[in-house]
């Protein structure tokens, strides 16, 4: 793999990933539109770990207060606090995308891979991530999440097992109608990008695995730096702009992409 290949697409997974603008459908497009080959399942986990690494550096010590939090409601009693009660959403919004991912995993890898049903979920999500921010009514904390919270933002993770729906998109927007500021909302999202990414890389480990390939390791490692550094700096400055600038830039960008494939691609 060229070295401007490698580096283009750890960029696009590290900037795309946590950007509610789907990661999955920009790495699928990528070698279509720029004529290179599939990048092959090692690829696929050095960027995403590079991705999870940075999550987990970026929102070390809430994770810290997370595990923690979890460890101790089955060690003393009386009520889970607040750290306890967000660990247990983050597992329960996790279990609906394990269970889709599993049952589907044969589809999303074949018919659901399409410039069609790409840019069908890119508009249709776009939009709905539009609605949820207009409509939101941004008045409720962390604090308040609760089992129900969890279980629908998890059953809308669900949804972006579907290429251009956006992990982070349809979880900032369930998060959204459920009432929750935008950093809030985004921040819940980066958290449970956690969980779901280690699940996604290990499956794509397992089958790597079960190839006998060789590995590239050096383009692993440029990937995952690569991947990495994009990653943390774009969860530093979208949390950091985000309250301000809205999710109208995003859904625009999403509108543009959706046309693009449909009238280009499709």
């Amino acid at each position: 793999m060229e070295l401007w290949t490698m580096a283009l697409l750890a960029l696009v997974q590290g900037l795309t990933e946590f950007l509610p603008i789907s990661s999955s459908a920009h790495l699928i497009l990528a070698p279509r539109i720029f004529q290179f080959a599939d990048q092959g399942l090692a690829f696929d986990v050095a960027v995403h770990l590079g991705s999870l690494l940075a999550v987990i550096l970026y929102f070390r010590r809430r994770l810290q207060s997370l595990i923690l939090g979890f460890v101790a409601q089955w060690t003393t009693r009386g009520p889970a606090g607040p750290d306890a009660r967000l660990a247990n959403a983050i597992v329960v919004a996790t279990i609906p995308v394990i269970i889709a991912g599993l049952l589907m995993k044969g589809l999303v890898e074949t018919d659901l891979r399409s410039p069609t049903v790409i840019a069908l979920a890119t508009i249709v999500f776009g939009l709905l991530l539009l609605f949820a921010d207009r409509r939101g009514a941004r008045n409720r904390t962390p604090e308040s999440l609760n089992f129900r919270d969890a279980v629908i933002i998890g059953l809308f993770q669900a949804l972006a097992l579907i290429p251009g729906t956006s992990r982070s998109g349809i979880t900032i927007t369930a998060a959204l109608l459920g009432g929750f500021k935008r950093k809030d909302a985004a921040e819940f999202s980066f958290l449970l990008a956690v969980p779901t990414i280690l699940m996604s890389a290990g499956l794509v480990t397992l089958d790597l695995l079960l190839q006998a390939d060789p590995v590239d390791w050096w383009s692993l490692a440029i990937g995952g730096v690569l991947s990495f550094a994009a990653a943390y700096l774009c969860i530093h400055f979208f949390l950091k702009f985000i309250e301000r600038i809205g999710m109208t830039p995003f859904v625009i960008y999403r509108l543009l992409l959706g046309l693009f494939l449909l009238l280009f691609l499709s």
